[in-house]
């Protein structure tokens, strides 16, 4: 196995990047970006930590993400599994990156800059939902804002196919998982309704 191992081959080997990359950066929102990101309900959060990496999806029924100011985005930490891979390495290192997609578009924009973790009572009041609030909001400093080349779905098919179809369900994994101790058609039966009950 050949491995590159100095950014100066490995520039040579790609060459430079095309004008229209650079110069679509942008290190706050513009009028265009605002509009991408208050239509995107999902998005994939990578951080970085001292126990690793970690790359999460977030989704709301709005947008997925507030802006306070053209350089500061809001997301409220609604309840998961309690992993809290993502809050961890945000609380130790902060550096952070968002990809923003909206169904039917291949264009996916990516947010990258510093995270901070807050339980301020009048910001959680602000993404209420059903008489519930986030245990805390994630406030991301924009560093740079751009989209991403939309090749990556286009080869995908992303939005023109479904390939659900035979997958093993959640249900199923744990079940492997535990060899047989939990999981199972059981569990995949109860996600639903537990799911409705825990959605915010």
């Amino acid at each position: 196995m050949r491995w590159i191992e100095d950014i100066t081959t490995l520039e040579a080997l790609y060459g430079t990047p095309g004008s229209a990359s650079l110069r679509k950066v942008a290190t706050r929102l513009t009028p265009l970006y605002r509009k991408w990101i208050n239509t995107s309900r999902f998005c994939i959060i990578s951080t970085a930590g001292p126990d690793g990496t970690d790359g999460s999806p977030r989704g709301d029924a709005g947008p997925v993400v507030t802006e306070l100011d053209a350089q500061t985005l809001a997301l409220p930490d609604w309840r998961g599994n309690n992993r809290l891979d993502t809050l961890r390495n945000i609380v130790t290192d902060g550096r952070i990156s968002l990809l923003f997609m909206v169904p039917g578009s291949n264009t996916v924009v990516r947010v990258n800059g510093i995270a901070k973790l807050t339980t301020d009572s009048a910001l959680r009041a602000r993404f209420e939902r059903k008489t519930r609030l986030p245990a805390t909001v994630i406030i991301i400093a924009i560093s740079e804002i751009y989209t991403q080349c939309a090749r990556a779905p286009m080869r995908a098919g992303l939005w023109a196919r479904d390939d659900s179809e035979g997958l093993p369900s959640a249900g199923e994994i744990l079940s492997e998982m535990t060899a047989g101790e939990e999981g199972g058609s059981h569990y995949d039966a109860a996600w639903g309704a537990r799911a409705e009950k825990t959605m915010w």
